[in-house]
């Protein structure tokens, strides 16, 4: 049950930092954590076109979750627009 520890606590950065996506009408899910430990999300709401959604998931989302696991090597977003 390895796995659903690190989904868990995936799932609980994510919910820490869920407060401050909601206030500018984002929101997050986790898709998958796959084999080499990358949690790929997608990016809901307003955070799903915003232009500073790489921002967002790199000062905000990946480091909330490598906080809480540090052996995720990588967070991407799935439907991440890129410009």
């Amino acid at each position: 049950m390895e796995n659903q520890d690190l989904l868990t606590r995936v799932e609980k950065a994510i919910e820490n930092i869920r407060p401050y996506l909601a206030e500018d009408g984002g929101d997050v899910k986790v898709v998958e954590i796959d084999s080499d430990n990358v949690v790929n999300v997608e990016l809901l709401g307003s955070c799903e076109t915003c232009p500073m959604s790489h921002m967002t998931m790199k000062a905000g989302i990946e480091e909330a979750i490598k906080k809480m696991a540090p052996e995720i090597t990588a967070v991407k977003a799935v439907n991440a627009t890129t410009a």
